[in-house]
């Protein structure tokens, strides 16, 4: 009797799992698994695993689980609207592990169902080698400016180690090595990186590759965060909709931001059919202009591309996207059609 109940409780755990597992939640994921590789002690390793909903739905991520002490997850964005993006940010603690690690993290999404999504994580994290900071933190940079930062790295251990290259994927970062500094157990190297001015706006999300001469440890990264603030910024981009029934309008609005006052010069989309009610003779440093979709009658995915001109002398030009889903169904059509799976765009 008790071997009964014991298989058929297994087999419900096993149908659970099943269900939890749900294709449609991991296909909003673009990536599942990371791999970190050989990561030194005390430096920054992060990787975001970008999310966007696919669905008319709004997705609620309730929760993510982790399976080990050495990664910490956290949630950028709990609600996504249609074609919203988000991301399930995974940290490995370097300065309290050391070793080989693997993590598994489980993300937990209850609206508009429930489903399971399981992200995998990996590294070597090595005790002999530390950077100082863990990161190279540009910071917020004004496009034109460029910034220098200094890394101080450190090797402990025996025989002659030494850094023997640097490399980068990005053509707008340069580093310059000090020569090694050699003490009794210790090799430290002083290490600037620049970010010319000629690196263009928006996010920096690049890493160096830091090539030694140890055959445990040939290659070591580390992370190059920051921002370039351009002349002129659009928010939110892309500028989303969402489900809009044929023939209705809905309004949004966007926000400009210079750096220094401007005046609006013209507002348009291609294709034709967005509607911009700004205020042109206005000079200043934001200005707030709402857009009004009017849904044609054809259905189907709609991309606009905008284009914002202004009087600033140097990057007064901008572009961002504007999305909306045409006569999309009503949730309840989604769970009619069975599978319990959200209606997908």
């Amino acid at each position: 009797m008790l071997r009964s109940v014991a298989i058929a409780l297994a087999a419900v755990a096993a149908a659970a799992s099943t269900v939890s597992a749900k294709p449609w939640a991991e296909k909003m994921f673009a990536v599942r698994t990371h791999d970190f590789g050989h990561v030194a002690r005390g430096a920054k390793a992060e990787f975001a695993f970008e999310i966007q909903n696919l669905y008319e739905e709004e997705v609620h991520i309730a929760d993510v689980r982790t399976s080990c002490g050495c990664t910490t997850p956290a949630v950028t964005k709990n609600v996504l609207k249609t074609w919203e993006k988000g991301a399930i940010v995974a940290t490995l603690n370097t300065r309290s592990f050391v070793g080989p690690r693997n993590s598994t993290l489980t993300v937990v999404i209850d609206k508009p169902f429930y489903a399971e999504v399981t992200l995998t994580i990996s590294g070597t994290i090595h005790s002999d080698v530390d950077f100082q900071p863990g990161s190279v933190d540009l910071g917020e940079v004004e496009q034109g400016a460029g910034v220098e930062k200094e890394i101080i790295v450190t090797h402990r251990g025996r025989g002659p180690w030494q850094i023997s290259d640097i490399r980068s994927a990005s053509n707008h970062l340069e580093v310059e090595l000090s020569e090694p500094m050699r003490q009794p157990g210790q090799t430290t190297y002083k290490m600037l990186v620049r970010l010319k001015p000629d690196a263009p706006g928006g996010l920096i999300n690049e890493q160096l590759t830091v090539v030694t001469s140890d055959k445990s440890l040939p290659a070591i990264t580390l992370p190059v965060e920051g921002r370039v603030a351009p002349p002129l910024s659009v928010s939110p981009s892309p500028l989303l909709f969402g489900a809009v029934p044929a023939g209705q309008s809905v309004t949004k609005q966007l926000v400009i931001t210079g750096k220094q006052p401007f005046k609006l010069l013209s507002i348009s989309s291609e294709p034709a059919g967005l509607q911009f009610r700004a205020v042109p003779e206005l000079i200043k440093k934001v200005h707030l202009v709402p857009v009004t979709i009017t849904a044609p009658a054809q259905a189907g995915e709609m991309v606009y591309s905008i284009t914002i001109e202004t009087d600033l002398p140097e990057g007064g030009k901008a572009t961002c996207q504007a999305r909306a889903t045409i006569g999309g169904g009503a949730p309840s059509e989604a769970r009619a059609a069975g599978a319990g799976s959200p209606a997908p765009r």
